[in-house]
């Protein structure tokens, strides 16, 4: 079978401009940002830089950039990565990238924003070489990401650069949605099968697709298929508590009890049943749909395996689980439903307020199981 690249991929592709770098190339933005920059069809291309593993570079090196995302019946090929870079291999060439570029979206999990992360370093390293102001879009599930990355690259900086930072650059914070699981060898060869061509950088991903971004640029900016606020609170805290903290909850007792994909545990009705009583507690004010979020985790063509969704517990939990029980608590509610899960968690994110309810969930989860726990709920 030949393989995928520009010259055998189906249709016309992009040909535009590297105008943004993108730090962090995992499935999530081939999926995501790649799919909706080729749709503004504007002519703004992308710069992809890897962080860690070399095997997606060397993949979409292999066939020109370009790639395939598959959404159920749907195949979509993607062409507006024209660049691809390993960060550790290139220092160099990725500061470059930096200073040229007008909009730098980043990638990398709620674990990489600490001080001493390689995305920070890259970050100074790139606006020490810059004599125009920039956009630096966080894409990853924390509280007021913009404002978060803005800090740690501030902080980062010397003095002279800190002042020209806070002037120039912008950092708005966003907010992603999309089921994007860890790519397998059977993903590779089912959607190299459905395109008649070998493509080694596919990716599978849900067809239910959104971005919503704070409004506040410093220059110029594609015609994303976004949103577009000065508000990014209500959106921020809508997609942690009722989307990642209902995965994460699924995740953390699905394990438990012996299942391995979100696509499992959804069809069965416990646990149906409890994603509709958690989301009551963690969407207060936030008009939840519980039956919405149960068809996006059923969807049986995404196999969104329980133990990828569960790592990095310390850093997720906090804010999408661990917020909401606290509200409660402080309004004289019991967070049942919530504690349920941090019981499952086998982690120390548990503030001492919560301690007896945790410690009376595990009892009846180690006493019950999981099932007949959830199903006397």
């Amino acid at each position: 079978m030949r393989r995928l690249d520009r010259t055998t991929a189906p249709g016309p592709l992009p040909d535009g401009d590297l105008r943004i770098v993108h730090l962090g190339l995992g499935a999530f933005h081939r999926a995501h940002q790649a799919v909706l920059t080729q749709r503004a069809g504007d002519g703004w291309a992308i710069c992809a830089v890897a962080q860690r593993s070399t095997a997606v570079r060397d993949a979409l090196r292999g066939q020109d950039n370009v790639f395939t995302v598959a959404e159920g019946d749907r195949l979509t090929v993607v062409g507006s990565i024209r660049e691809v870079l390993h960060a550790g291999e290139r220092p160099e060439l990725v500061t470059a990238r930096l200073s040229e570029v007008d909009v730098v979206t980043v990638t990398a999990t709620e674990a990489g924003y600490r001080p001493d992360g390689p995305v920070v370093a890259q970050l100074v390293r790139g606006l020490r070489a810059r004599d125009r102001g920039l956009t630096v879009i966080s894409c990853d599930n924390l509280p007021h990401n913009g404002r978060v990355l803005e800090r740690l690259v501030l902080d980062a900086c010397e003095p002279g650069l800190r002042e020209w930072v806070a002037e120039h650059v912008a950092f708005p914070s966003s907010v992603v949605d999309q089921i994007v699981p860890a790519v397998t060898e059977e993903d590779l060869r089912a959607v190299s099968a459905r395109l008649g061509l070998t493509d080694r950088a596919a990716v599978v991903a849900e067809p239910y697709r959104s971005w919503v971004i704070e409004d506040r640029f410093a220059g110029p900016r594609p015609r994303w298929d976004a949103v577009f606020t000065d508000d990014i609170g209500p959106h921020q805290k809508a997609k942690l508590r009722l989307v990642n903290g209902t995965h994460s909850a699924l995740a953390y007792l699905g394990l438990l009890a012996g299942h391995e994909t979100t696509a499992q545990v959804a069809a069965v009705p416990e646990f149906a049943e409890y994603v509709r009583r958690l989301v009551a507690e963690t969407g207060r004010g936030l008009d939840p749909d519980a039956d919405a979020l149960l068809a996006r985790f059923a969807n049986p063509a995404i196999t969104h395996r329980l133990a990828q969704i569960a790592m990095d517990g310390d850093h997720k939990l906090p804010q999408r689980l661990v917020a909401p029980a606290m509200e409660l608590l402080a309004n004289d509610e019991e967070p049942r439903m919530i504690c349920l899960a941090l019981a499952a968690y086998d982690g120390d994110v548990v503030p001492a307020e919560l301690k007896p309810l945790v410690a009376a969930a595990a009892r009846r989860l180690d006493r019950d199981g999981v099932t007949a726990t959830l199903r006397r709920l």
